[in-house]
């Protein structure tokens, strides 16, 4: 009697709360550390590129006026689930990454703090950020943050869940939405977290997530009308000039990103809080 043989997985796209398969109909082989086939990924297209960001478009503004308590709580479920599926992900990132197991966990410890870490800051960003302008006159003049819009991400290439974590989570806390590139060699925890946000209460189209070659879907996303933010982390240093000709076009923010590759296990600041946020300053006659 023959040995049995596996049914290998094809995953698909996360788009707009759902997993569509990629309209080309590409996918790819993902292997581990040593070159073992794991699974299959979706390779998106320039399609699959603009539905995300109609999706995110589309629930921008929903999500951007909840109240930012409710957007805590919301990323806080993401944080529970995420510790129930703890196994799974040390699993993906040790066999991604190539680190030993206790690396593989602890990496993913810091991952699930880390959205935690951004949770809790959704509703201290106005009062923190936000100001009451000394103004000379009979003038109130308030200056509160607002949430840039929707953003584009090429998530990191080595990181494959600290560094997706750390790029992912301010946008959304901040109250933007989020079209995700994932690392194209490492995606297989992208994928699974594209699952835990599905699960959880995060609204469909706040965050999509797409597997595939940055270096080709970049200058899409960069060059998209509708995209008000790129974060080219995942791009090389090189690609990164041809993001911001593209950006160029559509008037977009491009944000800076340093040469050597980030420490993702450095602790948080408000950083990456304030790129996805623009100020809004009103002034207002007192007596009025």
């Amino acid at each position: 009697m023959s040995d049995r043989i596996s049914v290998a997985k094809t995953y698909k796209l996360y788009i707009g709360g759902k997993f569509p398969r990629s309209e080309s109909g590409r996918v790819y082989p993902v292997t581990d550390a040593k070159g073992s086939f794991l699974a299959n990924a979706a390779h998106a297209s320039r399609k699959d590129l603009r539905d995300a960001v109609s999706a995110a478009r589309k629930a921008f503004p929903g999500w951007s006026s909840a109240t930012a308590y409710n957007r805590g709580q919301v990323l806080y479920r993401v944080a529970e689930v995420m510790e129930g599926r703890r196994a799974q992900f040390a699993a993906e990132v040790a066999a991604c990454e190539g680190v030993p197991a206790k690396k593989a966990e602890s990496l993913v410890d810091a991952a699930i703090d880390r959205w935690v870490w951004y949770a809790g800051w959704t509703d201290k960003i106005a009062s923190v950020l936000g100001a009451a302008n000394p103004v000379a006159g009979p003038y109130f003049s308030f200056t509160t943050p607002e949430p840039t819009g929707v953003v584009g991400v090429l998530a990191p290439q080595e990181s494959s869940l600290l560094g997706l974590v750390t790029v992912l989570a301010p946008v959304l806390a901040t109250g933007s939405t989020a079209v995700l590139v994932s690392s194209a060699e490492r995606p297989l925890p992208a994928i699974t977290l594209s699952e835990v946000l599905a699960t959880s209460d995060v609204p469909g189209g706040v965050a999509n997530i797409l597997t595939g070659r940055a270096a080709e879907l970049g200058p899409w996303l960069a060059s998209h009308g509708d995209v008000n933010a790129l974060d080219p982390t995942g791009a090389t240093s090189e690609d990164r000039v041809t993001l911001a000709q593209e950006a160029a076009g559509t008037v977009k923010r491009v944000l800076s990103v340093p040469d050597a590759e980030s420490d993702w296990t450095a602790e948080p600041d408000l950083s990456r809080l304030r790129r996805y946020l623009e100020a809004k300053t009103v002034w207002h006659p007192i007596g009025v």
